[in-house]
Parts: C-alpha cells; sequence; structure tokens
C-alpha cells in the first residue's frame, strides 16, 4: 500500500513539475510581450500606459489566467476511483485473512484431536505393555507357589535322606572298627 502512496506522490510532484514549467513559459511569454512593446514605446511615444496594455485586456488576459486549482487541472487520475479500489481491495484482504485465520482454527482442532489420538494410542500401548508385564509376573508368581508347594515335601525328603546319610555313617564306622 505504500507502494501506491509513493506513486501517487511522485505523479504529484510531476504535476506541480509540469505546472511549474507551464508558469515559466507563461512568464517567458509575458516578458517577450513585454519587451516588444517596450521596443515599439520607444518607437511611438505618443501612446499612453493604457494603450499599450489594452489588448492584453481585450483577450481576457486576467481571466484567462487564474490561480492554480486543482479542479481546474487536467488530471486524469480518479481518486474516487482509486480509493473505491483500495477499499475492495481491503475488503479482499480482510476476507482472505478471515479465511485463514477460520483455515488456522480448523488446523489447530486437527492438531488438538491428532495429538489426543496420539495420546490415547500411546496410553494403550503403555496399557498393553503393562498388562504383559503385569501376566508375566502373575507366571513367575504362580510358579514361585509351586515352588513353594513342594517345599515341605523337599524339606522332609532332605531330613530323611541326613537320617540316612548319618545311619549309613554310623554303619560304615561300625564295620571300619
Amino acid at each position: 500500500m505504500d507502494g501506491g502512496r509513493e506513486k501517487e506522490r511522485k505523479k504529484e510532484r510531476e504535476r506541480g513539475e509540469e505546472e511549474q514549467t507551464e508558469e515559466k513559459k507563461e512568464r517567458k511569454r509575458e516578458k517577450l510581450e513585454s519587451d516588444r512593446l517596450s521596443r515599439n514605446d520607444a518607437v511611438s511615444t505618443s501612446t499612453s500606459y493604457t494603450d499599450r496594455y489594452e489588448h492584453l485586456d481585450s483577450r481576457g488576459y486576467r481571466e484567462g489566467r487564474r490561480p492554480y486549482s486543482r479542479l481546474d487541472r487536467d488530471d486524469t487520475t480518479d481518486y474516487k476511483k482509486l480509493y473505491e479500489q483500495v477499499l475492495a481491495e481491503n475488503e479482499k484482504l480482510k476476507a482472505q485473512l478471515r479465511d485463514t485465520d477460520l483455515e488456522l482454527a480448523d488446523l489447530k482442532l486437527q492438531l488438538e484431536k491428532a495429538t489426543q489420538r496420539q495420546e490415547r494410542f500411546a496410553d494403550r500401548s503403555q496399557l498393553e505393555m503393562e498388562k504383559r508385564e503385569r501376566r508375566a509376573l502373575e507366571r513367575k508368581i504362580s510358579e514361585m507357589e509351586e515352588e513353594l508347594k513342594t517345599l515341605p515335601d523337599l524339606k522332609a525328603d532332605n531330613q530323611r535322606l541326613k537320617d540316612e546319610n548319618g545311619a549309613l555313617i554310623r554303619v560304615i564306622s561300625k564295620l571300619s572298627k
């Protein structure tokens, strides 16, 4: 938008320069006319001041020369049209911004849902892993319980074997005497 303003400013400057050159040309014409008249004055000194400049009034010189006005110049720039174009462009950009904001909100919502799904999936995976570990530990516990059930039998067998071992040692020691 600043580029558009700069172009307008540049056009304004160019128009101002054109108007200044027109004013310079007009002053030059006036000076030439004045010089011509002064040369004529040297030839005919009998004419009065009003006679000399009467032709300027008759041409409507003063009315033809109006002060600078933006309305009077031949301006091809239609500011209302430019304003309407910029306004339309602004509205179009605002609509695009609203669309982009809606799209952004939609994408955020999708991201949030995907994140929740991923967390649920991760939670499920973690739960499954925990279940597997728990089952493995339960198996180990049941195996150990089975071993504990056989422990009294093993203790009894161990005690019996100790007793038999002691009896054998006594028999061997009697035989060796």
